[in-house]
This record gives structure tokens, C-alpha cells and sequence, in this order.
């Protein structure tokens, strides 16, 4: 059975993509940081693990590695899942805010690569996939933190394909559009109706539209890697 290990995956477009794996046939764990009781019911109902551990911390993302190679046997896909949002006017946001959603984004990806690592370059195969946003591609007025961590995760990704695909190991980005989850909750009716307007599709997205295009990348795509793949409904073309 192959395995995948899905940071922030109680929740969103992360349990989804955790759901997802299960039905392709994956043995699947699910790190979490706070929300314990999703984790450990959605692993309990897809047959998965759930691991608790803050990935933005190293030595507690290289922790999570370890037990999931522990309890998987391997690690054959590694999603990089877990975030966080703020929006805020540029002028608004504290160097503590800077430094917690690079810390959460982009050490984050940096951390639990780079655990995971070892175990696929000594296989000479491995499944690496990110996620960003449609504005880490474009920019979003009110996120620039945000939106400068996600940019910073696609040019992580491209790097890392080209560096590890000699290895057999490819690494890909979902940066999805507007998406019906939690982290966009807090947007008014007005905006949401607007951004769904403004979508040529004409609708929001759902975390599951969003899994799909993590378990393409992460579990069937061979001749894919240094991509970013976008499920935005037309929001960025």
C-alpha cells in the first residue's frame, strides 16, 4: 500500500486531500496542530494516523517525519498542506505577523521536506507536492504577507524539481483560487458574491475540487514536475 503524509490535514482542503488519498488506496497520515478531535475522527473514519506537531517548529516537523515513517513504513507522497491567513492593510501588519506566516508557509515546506528527504532520495522516487494560492501568482491587495509567503513557495517548488528530479523525485504546486473552506469564512456575503461574479466558472470552489488536483500531482501525474496547477474557475487565467 502506498503512503502519504498531509501537513494540516484535519481540516479543508487538507482533510479532503486526506480523504481522497484513502479512496486511491493510500495508508495516510494526518498531522494537526490544534485541532485534535477532526484529526483523530477523520483518521479513525479513512483508517489513517493522526500526529500532532507544529511543522513550523524544525524539530517538531522532523519529529511528525519520523513517526509517519515509523507507522507508514515510508513515505512514497508528502503534501505540503498546512497554513494560515491574515488580512490586514500592509502598513497594519507587525514584524511578529511577517515572521509567523513565513515561519507556518515557508519554513514549513522547508522543514518537513527536508525530513522526509532522506527517505526518497534512497529510494530514487518520491511525490512532493505544495500548496500555494492564486495569490502567490498574482499578488493580493490586503495579504501582502500572505501572498509573499506563497510566492515564495512556488519558487521553493520550481528549485526543488529541477534539483531532485535527477532523483526521481517529483515536486509540484496546487495554488488554488477562491475556495469554500474555513481560512475564507470570515469574507462577507458582498465579497464572496462578488469574487464568485468575477469567477467565469460562476461559482466558488470546494475543498474537494482542490484534492483532486493534490491527488493527480501526488499520485498519478508520471511526467509532471515544477508545475503549478491552479483550480480558480477561471479567476487567473
Amino acid at each position: 500500500m502506498k503512503t502519504v503524509l498531509i501537513t494540516g490535514g484535519s481540516r479543508g482542503i487538507g482533510a479532503a486531500a486526506a480523504r481522497r488519498f484513502a479512496e486511491g488506496g493510500y495508508h495516510v497520515a494526518i498531522n494537526y496542530l490544534h485541532s485534535e478531535t477532526q484529526a483523530r475522527a477523520l483518521a479513525k473514519r479513512i483508517g489513517g494516523i493522526a500526529l500532532q506537531g507544529d511543522i513550523s517548529c524544525r524539530a517538531q516537523a522532523q519529529d511528525v517525519v519520523t513517526r509517519a515513517l515509523s507507522a507508514l513504513g515510508g513515505i512514497d507522497c508528502l503534501v505540503c498542506n498546512a497554513g494560515i491567513a491574515q488580512q490586514a492593510l500592509f502598513s497594519d501588519i507587525t514584524e511578529n505577523d511577517w515572521r509567523h506566516m513565513f515561519a507556518v508557509h515557508v519554513d514549513g515546506v522547508f522543514h518537513t521536506v527536508q525530513a522526509a528527504l532522506p527517505h526518497m532520495l534512497s529510494r530514487k522516487t518520491g511525490r512532493i507536492v505544495t500548496l500555494s494560492s492564486m495569490w502567490g501568482v498574482t499578488g493580493g491587495s490586503c495579504e501582502v504577507a500572505y501572498s509573499a509567503a506563497k510566492a515564495a513557495v512556488i519558487g521553493m517548488t520550481k528549485a526543488l524539481a529541477k534539483e531532485l528530479g535527477p532523483s526521481g523525485i517529483a515536486v509540484n504546486c496546487v495554488a488554488p483560487g477562491v475556495i469554500a473552506t474555513d481560512m475564507n469564512a470570515a469574507l462577507d456575503p458582498e465579497t464572496l458574491q462578488a469574487l464568485q461574479d468575477e469567477t467565469p466558472l460562476g461559482q466558488i470552489g470546494t475543498a474537494e475540487d482542490v484534492a483532486e488536483s493534490i491527488f493527480f500531482l501526488g499520485a498519478t501525474a508520471r511526467f509532471m514536475t515544477g508545475q503549478v496547477l491552479s483550480p480558480n474557475g477561471g479567476i487567473v487565467i
